[in-house]
């Protein structure tokens, strides 16, 4: 009896630490995303493209996972898609109730940030394949700079809101192998406005005991945005390139 109380003990006392990420599961990763951008901005429908320079980005997330039955999976994540870049304008643009000329040279500045508050499931979850969806608050804040180099002309916009969208996650993996690959993406469409995220990536799990894992990422990332005088503001922007991440589950 004692024997059988003993060898009770010791398994409880083995299997409780590989049980504890079934109670409560946290996520975090950071990104170095290397971004190159296309497009342009303007307060209405006559859009002036601009040429942006690429740019390296840091984003980051932390996502809590569960097991409560209908309460939802929480994730937040925020990327900052900064940018700027020289024009020589070949139309007449108006911006901030500024007119700039036609061969005007504008230093054009787009200070963007989104954050995205995600609310979703894990319809699978296991070593092969994972399943989420869910739904997306972003919260975007941006500002608009425009400043002619020659006359120093300045204007000056900037736009904040949230704005729900749809929400996926799947991965797959190869068992003993910590290799795997996931894509992931959001998207909103209403009236002229038009947001769409999505990335994709090769992951592998390169630390794996029973206090953290590690996993290092390698994919490609893009982000559109269409806005059709939403905070008085039309744009149509698009984000893309390649990034590395690096993932901690604890």
């Amino acid at each position: 009896m004692k024997k059988t109380l003993m060898a009770c003990a010791i398994a409880t006392a083995c299997i409780m630490p590989a049980k504890a990420d079934t109670l409560l599961g946290v996520y975090a990763g950071v990104q170095g995303w290397n971004m190159e951008t296309e497009g342009g901005f303007a307060q209405n429908e006559s859009l002036a493209n601009f040429n942006f320079e690429d740019e390296t980005h840091t984003n980051f997330y932390v996502a809590l996972e569960h097991p409560i039955p209908l309460l939802p999976n929480v994730k937040v994540v925020r990327t900052t898609l900064d940018t700027s870049g020289i024009t020589t304008l070949d139309g007449t643009f108006t911006f901030g109730d500024e007119v700039y000329t036609v061969n005007s040279r504008l230093d054009t500045t787009a200070d963007l940030t989104t954050t995205d508050y995600i609310l979703y499931y894990e319809l699978l979850d296991n070593d092969v394949v994972s399943l989420d969806l869910g739904l997306s608050g972003k919260q975007i804040d941006g500002d608009f700079v425009v400043v002619d180099e020659d006359t120093q002309q300045t204007s000056f916009e900037s736009f904040s809101g949230i704005v729900p969208m749809a929400y996926a996650r799947a991965q797959v993996g190869l068992p003993l192998t910590g290799l795997g690959a996931f894509v992931e993406g959001s998207f909103l469409s209403f009236d002229d406005n038009t947001l769409s995220e999505y990335q994709a990536a090769i992951v592998y799990n390169f630390v794996d005991t029973l206090a953290i894992d590690m996993e290092i990422q390698a994919g490609y990332r893009a982000t559109s945005i269409e806005l059709e005088d939403l905070d008085d503001i039309f744009a149509d922007l698009e984000f893309k390139g390649p990034f590395i991440g690096l993932q901690f589950h604890f």
